[in-house]
């Protein structure tokens, strides 16, 4: 029985997603569809891919992800399948699959070619699920499109590190329902240029000179209820994802508010991370 995901930014209130969904069961009767969400915000592909990149793992192999954002065919934004991971990709390519595939090589990556037998301005409803259903019946992906070798990359969702000055530097690429801020800067390049030493963590005119494995290691529990004060608190905390986090800790955006709200921070907004310098002993000096 074929498992089919979506991620798109259509919204629910409108037919586009029962629409594609209908289509599905026209083609696979007995497939299952499991929706990732559809409230991407709109043309977004780095929210896109940092989404994908922490869900796909959790379904079955060969289980087939259908990606509608920014996914309107052009000279410059081409469809392509993917298999990678034992998962198969339907998608534009026009970046989003770098950040799920920078530490995995893809088996195999095609550019679909069925649009010249289809016209279409709803390409996810029209092509992307005529590919779905080819994979999920056993289909190569070389009927359906050309071998290619690479997809496009993206700068944007890679942080730069500038190692004669000890420093990360990286940037929002997505906001969460709490509305804790989340950055491109993972734990392992963290430690690879930290080495352990001692840190600042710079967002805005927010300050960290500690990371937190949870978010109640901010309370301290041998103080008793009444006399904590530490909902509110601003702390940076490596998410389950791996990725470098700006929170509020027990955050509310009705009361408390989160993150993005009360530090200031935004999609794309700079965060750096700057390194303690260690000192190398001169040893010309002695005699």
């Amino acid at each position: 029985m074929s498992l089919i995901t979506l991620t798109t930014d259509f919204g629910i209130k409108d037919h586009f997603v029962g629409a594609v969904k209908g289509a599905i069961y026209s083609e696979l009767p007995e497939a299952k569809i499991v929706d990732i969400t559809h409230h991407i915000t709109p043309f977004n592909i780095t929210e896109t891919a940092y989404i994908l990149k922490n869900t796909y793992k959790s379904f079955p192999d060969k289980t087939i992800h259908i990606v509608g954002v920014d996914s309107e065919l052009s000279p410059e934004n081409k469809h392509i399948a993917i298999e990678l991971d034992n998962h198969y990709f339907i998608c534009p390519d026009n970046g989003l699959i770098a950040m799920i595939a920078s530490e995995i090589k893809p088996t195999k990556i095609v550019e679909i070619n069925i649009h010249n037998h289809i016209e279409t301005s709803f390409p996810v409803l029209d092509v992307f699920v005529q590919v779905a259903s080819h994979i999920a019946r056993g289909g190569s992906l070389n009927v359906i499109g050309k071998e290619i070798a690479s997809y496009k990359s993206s700068v944007e969702i890679q942080p730069k590190v500038n190692q004669a000055k000890d420093i990360i530097i990286g940037g929002v690429i997505y906001v969460d329902n709490y509305g804790n801020v989340i950055t491109n800067i993972n734990k392992k390049l963290f430690i690879t240029i930290g080495k352990g030493r001692n840190f600042t963590i710079a967002a805005k005119r927010s300050i960290f000179n500690k990371i937190y494995n949870r978010y109640n290691e901010i309370v301290d529990y041998s103080v008793s209820k009444e006399k904590r004060n530490c909902d509110g608190e601003k702390l940076a905390i490596f998410n389950s994802a791996g990725f470098l986090e700006i929170a509020i800790y027990r955050s509310n955006l009705d009361n408390v508010g989160g993150a993005s709200t009360l530090l200031g921070l935004g999609y794309r907004d700079t965060i750096t991370i700057e390194f303690e310098t260690i000192e190398t002993p001169d040893f010309t000096t002695i005699n």
